[in-house]
Order: C-alpha cells, then structure tokens, then sequence
C-alpha cells in the first residue's frame, strides 16, 4: 500500500493562520518587533476638466532629523500614470519601482497604453499580501483610455476612488484647503494652484512637510512634471563665502610639536630611461 507523504495533498484554500500562532508564539517568548519610526509627508491630488494634477512636499525625514530637503515623492509609473508616495521612502520606492517595471512589461506584450486601474490593482495585490508591514501610502493619478482617474492605496491593500485626495502626516491641514475651495471642472490653471496651496498648507501646518512642492500635470497624451514649482522656504542667510572662522576664536588648551625624521634614499645621477 502507498504512503501519502504531505507534499503530495493538494493545499488548502483560504486563509492560513500558521503564521498567527507562531508570531503569538515568538512574542510570547520575548521577541521584539521592530518599533514604530514616525514619518511625515504631504501628497494630494485631485481631477480637473482635462486630467489629473498630483502635488507633494520636498521633506525626507529620519526620525526627528530632515535628511533630504529636496526630494522626489512623485514616482513614474507610465508615460501616463504617476504615483505619489507616503511613508517609508525605500518602501515608496520599491513598491512603485517594481509595478511601473510590471506596466513596462504589460506594453511590451500588448502594444497598448497602460490603464490606470491595471496599476491599482497590481499596487494594492502586493501591500495586501504584506498586511500593512510594507509602509506605503500612495495616491495614484493618471489618464487613459477611459479617461481621467485618481485613487489613494493605503498600506493595509485598501483604495478608495475619489475627486480629490490627501495622503500622509500633513493629509488633514491639505484635506482642509481642498474641502473649503475644490469644485467640479477646474482648470489647468486652477487645479495647479489649488493643489500648490494645499501642500503648503502641510508644509506649514505639519513639522514632517516641508520645504518645496512639486506638481505633477497629466491630461491626454501628455505629462508635465513640475519640479520645485513653489519654492515657500528660501534660506535667506546664504553667503558665498560660506563659514568664515577668525583666527583665535577657539582656544587652544595645548599644543604639542613632535619632528619627524624622514629617510630619504639618494641614487646617482643618470637618466633613468636608459637604465
């Protein structure tokens, strides 16, 4: 009689909790998670008459340290999709990287334009299988065959579909521009301007946004990436010389002179290509 081994029963559907009872496990035996790191951001977007616009702030954080002043939030996806990212920049990067790499491949086979929900949907499959560990909030933006569309993708896998969007640790000071003044059939113009303000409505409202904003354009056929587009921190100390330190202006407790003796070997005199 022939043994059945378990490799050889077909799996199970649904879900499986094995990996519930072992992380209760390892927690109940002293494991420690990874702590929280508090992150900031402020990205919006929002859909006018033509398309889309998307906006976010320069500021890249490290804990309670601004590690980058002036750094891209707005990811390519598709000559006619773009990606605001929020949360873990590596994340961010990663997430949005891979699937714009995935759309790539998908207009290769087919010879048509990448659709904004194909997007979505392969965005939202691979945060959902994480279950919020990879920490990327997005709000993706883009205009195809069916016309102008704008969604946020929360870390956990859920999306919403919506005419306006903010995302991130300075989401409710933008949210509050964006109830006050947005209405339907905005133009170009207009829905620059609007998503300008509400950024920096997190840039001042929120110590993890700042610095710059960016803006993003997308209408049929064509994407204008803004970089800098408002520039509301300028550094109004900046000197050409760059520090300038007058001789004793630090004391000197001791100083210490030591010779040193070098060896130096002599040769003859002679030309040494002939040698």
């Amino acid at each position: 009689m022939r043994m059945v081994k378990m490799t050889d029963l077909p799996t199970k559907g649904g879900f499986s909790f094995d990996l519930c009872r072992r992380n209760e496990m390892l927690l109940k035996n002293g494991l420690q998670m990874p702590p929280f790191r508090k992150t900031g951001t402020t990205i919006v977007g929002l859909v006018f008459q033509d398309g889309v616009v998307l906006g976010a702030d320069t500021r890249a954080t490290e804990g309670p340290i601004v590690a980058d002043k002036n750094c891209e939030k707005i990811h390519f996806m598709s000559p006619n999709i773009y990606c605001c990212g929020a949360g873990t920049a590596a994340d961010t990067e990663a997430v949005t990287d891979m699937v714009s790499s995935q759309l790539q491949l998908h207009r290769y086979a087919t010879g048509r334009e990448s659709r904004v929900v194909t997007a979505l949907t392969l965005l939202k499959s691979h945060l959902f299988n994480y279950q919020g560990h990879v920490s990327a909030a997005l709000v993706l933006g883009g205009v195809d065959v069916t016309g102008p569309h704008l969604h946020t993708v929360y870390p956990h896998g859920s999306t919403d579909t919506l005419p306006f969007a903010t995302m991130g640790s300075g989401s409710l000071a933008a949210m509050s521009v964006f109830e006050s003044k947005y209405k339907e059939g905005l133009t170009r113009e207009e829905g620059i301007e609007l998503v300008a303000e509400a950024i920096c409505a997190g840039i001042f409202n929120d110590l993890g946004s700042g610095s710059n904003v960016d803006v993003c354009v997308i209408t049929k056929g064509k994407t204008e990436y803004l970089r800098n587009y408002q520039l509301p921190n300028p550094r109004t100390y900046i000197s050409s010389k760059g520090y300038t330190f007058v001789k004793g202006q630090t004391e000197v407790l001791s100083t210490k002179i030591t010779q040193i003796q070098q060896k130096v070997e002599t040769r003859e005199s002679g030309d040494a290509m002939e040698e």
